[in-house]
């Protein structure tokens, strides 16, 4: 019997020193493996999509995620919110004369990128039906943007809203234009 408790006494402690710790190894790949940090590196497959992951699952805003990531505004647009993003489509951004894109992309020209993707959010959650012709918007950027109505058509300045998809932290409206401030 007392032979069986040193047993169990050494057996439980092999086990808790392989819970705590494994080797030297281990601790060393998960040091490299440092998990990313921010809002928008939180895995939730089951919630509904927050306006950077609902542009992030989109194909068709592929520039509009590598200006994000660009700009460091990703982790920004993944908080709480409630915003209003006016998201371009690729072929928006190639309507911009040539260069204009891989200019802004530049490290250098990283605060004038930001300034030209802040200018697609504003801080609240506004659905297409609440727009009115002539409603001015106060953007992120400080400057405003005007809503048109043209028709059953829903315009940002000169940018068309083509679609709407509803986040967990606000609305994103798919524009076919990118908002110049």
């Amino acid at each position: 019997m007392r032979m069986s408790r040193t047993l169990l006494s050494a057996l439980f402690a092999v086990l808790s020193v392989a819970a705590c710790g494994g080797g030297a190894a281990e601790q060393g790949a998960a040091a490299d493996a440092a998990p990313a940090v921010g809002q928008a590196n939180v895995q939730d497959d089951e919630s509904v999509k927050d306006v950077v992951k609902i542009a992030v699952g989109s194909k068709d805003h592929t520039t509009l995620v590598a200006a994000l990531q660009a700009a460091d505004l990703v982790n920004s647009l993944a908080n709480a919110g409630p915003f209003t993003v006016f998201a371009p489509v690729n072929a928006a951004f190639d309507k911009l004369p040539k260069g204009t894109v891989d200019d802004l992309l530049k490290p250098e020209n990283k605060e004038k990128l930001r300034l030209v993707l802040q200018h697609h959010v504003t801080t609240s959650s506004l659905d297409v039906d609440q727009f009115s012709d002539g409603q001015v918007i106060g953007m992120a950027d400080g400057t405003n943007a005007t809503i048109h109505k043209k028709g059953a058509d829903t315009f940002i300045n000169e940018a068309k809203i083509v679609a709407s998809v509803r986040g967990s932290n606000g609305m994103v409206h798919v524009v076919d234009g990118v908002l110049v401030p």
